[in-house]
């Protein structure tokens, strides 16, 4: 592969995100009910009834205000922000318990109102970087809100660390979990620690004051680190375990391509807003170890699989909008720690995947997936879990890296 043109990269990249912006400035918005739809077909025709989700709003709401800060495009952004952060404020908000329901209907009423830590996490990751865009005195109120009750009621303090998967509305124990299965005894994963863990690196950018005990968010930081380097990550494979217990043994065992690359670069970005150079230089060892074990999901068109059960031995050949989204960014993240060319040829090959086989040219935004025959996966644009945050994340991440 020659060199690839990053100028030219940079510039495909600033088109592809003012496309997806545009995509959901059009067809998210909610002009009956407020807010933003809860889903909306590939035809790009809503369902107006469709429940409303917490991990959907908040990543729009990161999004718009990640993209005002990036583009400084205030004007065009800004509004979508804002109307993210004032429905999230309105309909989502438990005042009476803290923290945020997982999820309402179409109208705003609360429809799930378990408190799932991964929904909160992104509550605090959207009111983050909203108010790192605006100064929104009350966003950061109410993020601080969140982050103190989720360290309130589920951090486990009596020695293994990290945080309960799931409660109830007023915190005490539930039996449904919105990621693991409890009844398999699944109290932690690993998909809810990584969210949790840029959600607080988020946070910490703007309110790096120091607190007290447990609720000190910088030690959050830094025992969430320790926790994927002492129970997550699998010192062995560099391929973090998926699902565990409450002392963190194994309940699951699969491999997760797209996690594994996407906390490869998550991981070094919070120890370096920690600052801690120690840390860092061991983390970055680290990431790249998980980019060379991640890249063995690459498949020869330049897809990456999504998920490995090596007990069962089934490959789940799906190539997930993403799973391609964090690829691109964590091999140019491995690159620019090695400077290895491969690691830069695997990130342009994403983009080159993406372009040919995710990106709707048609009708906008990226398909869900598609299968390793390159059909179409799913059959949504919008969802609870189909948003802007992955693939927009990913255009001005790869634009700052280049």
């Amino acid at each position: 592969m020659l060199s690839p043109d990053l100028h030219a990269l940079h510039r495909e990249l600033q088109t592809e995100l003012t496309n997806i912006l545009a995509y959901w400035q059009k067809y998210a918005v909610d002009t009956r009910h407020g807010g933003f739809y809860g889903q909306v077909g590939l035809d790009n025709v809503p369902e107006p009834d469709a429940a409303k989700g917490i991990v959907l709003n908040s990543r729009i709401l990161w999004t718009f205000a990640a993209a005002a800060r990036h583009t400084r495009r205030t004007a065009d952004y800004l509004p979508l922000a804002k109307r993210a952060y004032d429905y999230l404020d309105t309909f989502f908000r438990d005042r009476d318990y803290g923290g945020v329901y997982w999820s309402v209907d179409a109208t705003g009423k609360p429809l799930d109102t378990t408190k799932q830590l991964y929904g909160q996490a992104f509550a605090v990751y959207g009111l983050s970087e909203y108010y790192r865009a605006t100064k929104h005195a009350p966003a950061l109120a109410f993020a601080k809100e969140v982050y103190t009750a989720m360290v309130k009621h589920a951090y486990d303090a009596t020695g293994s660390g990290g945080f309960f998967e799931g409660f109830a509305r007023d915190w005490s124990p539930t039996a449904p979990y919105a990621i693991s299965r409890k009844e398999n005894g699944e109290s932690k994963t690993m998909n809810t620690h990584l969210h949790i863990l840029e959600a607080f690196t988020c946070l910490l950018r703007v309110w790096p004051e120091r607190g007290q005990g447990i609720y000190d968010l910088r030690t959050q930081v830094r025992g969430l680190i320790n926790v994927f380097r002492q129970h997550i990550i699998d010192p062995a494979t560099h391929r973090m375990i998926l699902f565990q217990g409450d002392n963190w043994e194994t309940r699951r065992t699969a491999i997760s391509y797209g996690h594994d690359i996407e906390a490869s670069w998550l991981l070094p970005e919070a120890a370096e807003v920690l600052g801690d150079h120690e840390l860092v230089n061991a983390i970055k060892k680290e990431s790249v170890a998980m980019a060379r074990a991640a890249a063995t999901g690459l498949a020869a068109d330049g897809g990456m699989n999504y998920e490995f059960d090596p007990v069962t031995g089934h490959l789940n050949q799906e190539r997930s909008w993403w799973v391609m989204a964090e690829a691109m960014v964590g091999f140019i993240h491995a690159w620019q720690l090695t400077k290895e060319p491969q690691f830069l040829e695997k990130s342009v090959e994403s983009w080159t995947f993406i372009k040919k086989y995710l990106i709707d040219r048609q009708r906008g935004e990226w398909y869900g997936g598609v299968d390793e025959h390159h059909k179409i996966v799913g059959n949504t644009k919008i969802s609870m879990w189909k948003c802007p945050y992955h693939n927009g994340r990913a255009c001005m991440e790869m634009m700052d890296r280049i």
